[in-house]
């Protein structure tokens, strides 16, 4: 059973995609989605679309970081080759599936996406279908208040 809502989050340390260790604090508000592989057509629309709408969640404050047990490496590759201006995390191990109870399938992260804010998880998304989910979660994050609307 993955975290669910008002749970405390677990302190993370990962490797992003440029080879530099990050720690989240979780206090600002955050985006953590977990997606099975790099380079897939679903991984792929997933991935885009998030980054369709990274500099307005910089902008306001809000972080993503993707999160596969695909390499640095990997994950090197797939932002290069996609533009991507957010941090994919490598979590070849399944550490960090773990700590957020994500079930893994072959070795391979299950779709699944948290919103943070306080340290704690404010909404969780599983089993997601890539196409259209990054725009339901910054609807979402504008209904509760962690994002602007596009009128403000």
């Amino acid at each position: 059973m993955v975290l669910e809502p008002g749970t405390s989050v677990p302190t993370l340390r990962a490797t992003n995609q440029w080879g530099e260790t990050v720690e989240p604090a979780f206090q600002a508000p955050t985006v953590v989605y977990f997606y099975p592989e790099d380079d897939t057509s679903g991984c792929t629309i997933e991935a885009t679309q998030f980054n369709e709408y990274a500099k307005e969640q910089e902008s306001a404050g809000v972080t993503v970081y993707g999160v596969s047990t695909d390499t640095v490496e990997s994950h090197c590759d797939f932002a290069e080759e996609h533009g991507l201006a957010f941090d994919l995390l490598a979590d070849p191990d399944g550490k960090l599936a773990e700590a957020f109870d994500v079930d893994l399938v072959d070795g391979r992260a299950s779709r699944t996406t948290f919103v943070v804010a306080d340290g704690q998880v404010v909404a969780v998304y599983e089993g997601v279908r890539p196409d259209g989910h990054a725009a339901e979660v910054v609807r979402d994050l504008r209904e509760v208040g962690l994002l602007p609307t596009s009128e403000q």
